[in-house]
C-alpha cells in the first residue's frame, strides 16, 4: 500500500514537472518573439529615419552616404508600403507591384498592416519653412520568419495536449491492466478455493453410494459436482491464457444447447440450425460452453422467461458463425458497444460481467469477433459470434 501510494506520488510529480517545463518554454517563446518584434520595429525606424532624410536632400544633391547605405542596401523581409495623404502609393517594397493601381487593394493591405503593427511618419524638417514636412505613412508587416514564429505557441500547445493524451492513455492502460491482473487472479483463487470442498463432496458421494439410499439422488448429486467441476475448470482457466485444441464447434454447440434446454423453462421456445456436419475450429471447450450460456441466458432474461431463443450455426469460407436471436425487449443502437463494458447491465440485479467475460473469451483467447449483429426495441436482438475455421 506504502509502495503504491509513494508510486503515485512520484506519477504526479513527473506529470506536474513536465507541464511546469512546456509552460516555461511557452513563456519563454512568448517574451523571444516579442523582443524580435521590437528588434524590427527598431529597424524599421532606422529605414524610414533614413528615407526621410533621402527625402529631404534628394534636391539639394546632398544625400547622406550613410542613410543612402541604410536604405539602399539593408535586407529587410518585412512588406511595406509608404501612402501620402493623397492615399497615393510613394514606395513599396515585397508586396505584389502589379495590385498597387488597385485602391480597394491598397486600402485592405494598409489595414492589414496596421493591425500588425503601428505605423510609421514619414517627415522631415525644412529649414526654410520653418516647419515639418509629412512624407506620408509607411505601414509594414510582419516579416516571414514572425509569421512563423507566432505558430510555434500553438504549435507546443499541441504537444502538451499530445503529452496529456499520452499520459491519460498510459495511466488508463495500466489501470486496466491492473483490474485485468485482479480478476485473472481472483478467478485462480475462486477456482482453488471450490476445488477444496469438491474433492471432499466427490468422497462424500462414494461413501454415500455404499449405504442405502436411493440412487436417484446420488445421481442428481453427482450432475451437481459436474455441474461444479465444470465451473471451476472456467474459472481456472479465465485467470490464465487457456489451451486451444482443434474441436468440432457444431457438436460443442448442440451439447450447450441440450443443457441449456433441459434446464429452462418451458415457455421458451427453443430452435437449433445446425450443419449436419462437423466444422473445426482452434477452441476451448469449457470456456465456449461458458460463452453461449452466458448468451442464452441474456436473451432469456431479455424475454422475462417467455418467447423464442434460435440459435445457427453458419460455415463461410474460412469462418464459422454462431447466431444466437431472443424476441426479448432489445437494445437501443447506443448500446450495441456499450454492453460489453465490464459493469454494464440492463437488468436491476446484474453484475454487468457476462458479457464481458464472453468478449475476453472471443476476442482474446479464441482471435475472434463477437457483436451485436441486429437489435430493435421490443423486437429482439441478434448476437453473432465469428471464430476461423480449420481444415479437418
Amino acid at each position: 500500500m506504502i509502495f503504491s501510494k509513494h508510486r503515485n506520488i512520484t506519477r504526479w510529480i513527473i506529470v506536474i514537472a513536465s507541464f511546469g517545463i512546456i509552460s516555461l518554454i511557452l513563456w519563454n517563446t512568448y517574451v523571444f518573439f516579442q523582443h524580435f518584434k521590437e528588434e524590427q520595429r527598431k529597424k524599421m525606424d532606422i529605414w524610414a529615419a533614413a528615407q526621410s532624410d533621402i527625402q529631404q536632400n534628394f534636391l539639394t544633391d546632398n544625400i547622406n552616404p550613410v542613410s543612402s547605405k541604410v536604405f539602399f542596401d539593408t535586407k529587410n523581409d518585412n512588406p511595406m508600403i509608404v501612402v501620402n495623404e493623397q492615399n497615393e502609393v510613394g514606395f513599396w517594397r515585397n508586396i505584389d507591384s502589379t495590385m498597387l493601381d488597385n485602391k480597394g487593394y491598397v486600402t485592405k493591405l494598409v489595414n492589414k498592416f496596421k493591425e500588425e503593427n503601428k505605423p510609421i511618419e514619414l517627415a522631415y524638417f525644412d529649414s526654410e519653412l520653418n516647419s515639418n514636412v509629412n512624407l506620408g505613412k509607411l505601414y509594414y508587416g510582419n516579416s516571414p520568419l514572425i509569421n512563423k514564429l507566432k505558430y510555434y505557441p500553438l504549435a507546443l500547445l499541441l504537444i502538451i495536449f499530445l503529452f496529456g493524451a499520452v499520459v491519460y492513455f498510459f495511466y488508463r492502460s495500466s489501470k486496466i491492466a491492473t483490474q485485468n491482473k485482479l480478476w485473472s487472479g481472483m478467478a485462480k483463487e475462486t477456482a482453488h478455493q471450490i476445488g477444496t470442498p469438491l474433492s471432499s463432496l466427490i468422497g462424500w458421494t462414494e461413501i454415500l453410494k455404499t449405504e442405502n439410499i436411493n440412487p436417484d439422488y446420488i445421481v442428481e448429486i453427482e450432475k451437481d459436482i459436474s455441474r461444479l467441476q465444470t465451473i471451476t475448470e472456467r474459472f481456472s482457466k479465465i485467470g490464465s491464457l487457456p489451451t486451444l485444441e482443434k474441436a468440432d464447434i457444431v457438436q460443442e454447440t448442440i451439447d450447450s444447447y441440450d443443457y441449456l434446454k433441459a434446464r429452462s423453462s418451458d415457455l421458451i421456445d427453443f430452435e437449433l440450425q445446425a450443419p449436419g456436419e462437423a466444422i473445426f475450429v482452434q477452441l476451448n471447450k469449457q470456456l465456449y460452453s461458458w460463452t453461449i450460456e452466458n448468451l442464452v441466458k441474456n436473451a432469456i432474461d431479455a424475454m422475462k422467461g417467455k418467447g423464442k431463443l434460435s440459435i445457427s450455426i453458419q460455415q463461410l469460407e474460412e469462418t464459422v458463425k454462431i447466431q444466437v436471436s431472443d424476441t426479448g425487449k432489445g437494445l437501443s443502437k447506443k448500446q450495441f458497444r456499450t454492453i460489453f463494458e465490464p459493469g454494464f447491465t440492463t437488468k436491476k440485479r446484474g453484475w454487468g460481467l457476462g458479457l464481458s467475460l464472453a468478449k475476453r473469451i472471443i476476442e482474446e483467447f479464441h482471435g475472434g469477433k463477437i457483436k451485436v449483429l441486429h437489435s430493435e426495441p421490443n423486437k429482439g436482438t441478434t448476437m453473432q459470434i465469428e471464430l476461423k475455421s480449420v481444415s479437418s
